[in-house]
Formats: structure tokens, C-alpha cells, sequence
């Protein structure tokens, strides 16, 4: 039997907009239920605030988030999601969408340990790790993505 791993990210009103952003960088199918439609309505003003979402990605990525239903304690900040293998274009396409708007904390660059490796802190707090696999062939040795 397989077994996943998958990062669920907690908002306060913003799991909507950050759910349809990480879904234009990542791509594949995304789903959302409301409070209302999932009947675990307790206000009338968070109705249409997400209740879960689901976005599963071609490569088999899972991103789940949900908003913060009324009278519940409001996230913390500081959630991190890691994202790393060895496919240069496509990290360093993950890397460019999820840069929009964000804090960079290490550019995406060769690593002392070998690795291309990246840190950022998108427009909803959330701190996404990008490592690209060292090369480890001679037509890998290029060096790191451009970008």
C-alpha cells in the first residue's frame, strides 16, 4: 500500500486566491468546497470562504488549504512547504511562478553542498524551498538553472 504526504496550508480568508495562484504555477486540478456547500456553515459572511481545497498536480503533487472558520484560533504563520528532484525546468518554472510577488530569502542558485537550492516567502506567508538534484553526469555539469 502507498502512503502520501501531503502539506496542508491554513488561511485566514485568503486560501481561495492562494489556491488558484499555486494552481497557475503548478498546474492540474484544483478543488474547492465553501463552508456552505460543505454544510458547516456557523456565519453568514464566511459562506463562501473555503471549507477544503485540493489541488493534485500531473507529477502527483498534493496542496491542501482551507480558510479559518469563525471562532477558531487563526493560523500561525510560518508554514513551509519543500519542493525538490532533479527536473531543472521544471523547479526553476515552479521557482519563477511562485516568486511572483514574493520575499526571496536565498535566490535560486548552486548550493555549497552541490545542489540548486532556493527559498522564498510568498504574498500569504508561506516559506517554499525549491532543491534541484546535483548533476551527476557530464551532461548534467552545466550548472545551475538559468533564471
Amino acid at each position: 500500500m502507498t502512503t502520501l504526504l501531503n502539506p496542508y496550508l491554513a488561511f485566514e480568508r485568503e486560501a481561495r486566491e492562494a489556491m488558484n495562484f499555486y494552481h497557475g504555477v503548478f498546474g492540474g486540478d484544483l478543488v474547492a468546497t465553501t463552508f456552505a456547500e460543505g454544510g458547516m456553515l456557523h456565519e453568514p459572511d464566511e459562506a463562501e470562504r473555503i471549507m477544503h481545497s485540493q489541488l493534485t498536480t500531473a507529477e502527483g503533487h498534493t496542496i491542501m488549504a482551507s480558510d479559518t472558520p469563525a471562532g477558531a484560533e487563526a493560523p500561525a504563520r510560518g508554514q513551509q512547504v519543500s519542493i525538490s528532484g532533479d527536473d531543472a525546468h521544471q523547479l526553476t518554472r515552479y521557482w519563477e511562478g511562485l516568486a511572483e510577488g514574493a520575499r526571496i530569502v536565498e535566490p535560486l542558485a548552486r548550493a555549497p553542498w552541490g545542489d540548486t537550492f532556493g527559498m522564498l516567502v510568498d504574498r500569504w506567508g508561506v516559506t517554499w524551498m525549491v532543491s534541484i538534484a546535483a548533476p551527476t553526469g557530464p551532461a548534467d555539469a552545466a550548472g545551475p538553472p538559468a533564471g
